[in-house]
């Protein structure tokens, strides 16, 4: 049951870094989810499959937004800027130049 409200956490956060408005609980979607959620439901009478379906959506779903954002991080990191020094590309990929020799004058 509690992996269930984690999940729904989670979405509602995912949904809370993608989303303009200011309450993500007023949002349509965020309410749409929870509606879907008390609908899937299992009370103590009833054994629902349809809660496991429910459940593995909502992983899907999490999955996915989870994925998307931490692509559009990495495409703004990495996306080309025109051009790049050879300083610039070594730090973003974390290895370091060797010191140029001092040329003698």
């Amino acid at each position: 049951m509690s992996s269930v409200k984690g999940t729904l956490r989670q979405l509602l956060k995912e949904l809370c870094l993608i989303t303009s408005e200011k309450s993500i609980r007023e949002a349509p979607l965020a309410r749409y989810i929870r509606m879907q959620y008390e609908m899937y439901k299992v009370t103590d009478q009833q054994l629902c499959k349809a809660r496991e379906e429910m459940k593995y959506m909502a992983e899907t779903y999490l999955c996915y937004l989870q994925s998307q954002r931490r692509y559009n991080d990495i495409h703004k990191c990495y996306h080309g800027k025109g051009d790049r020094s050879v300083r610039e590309t070594a730090d973003m990929i974390g290895y370091k130049l060797p010191h140029d020799p001092k040329t003698p004058q």
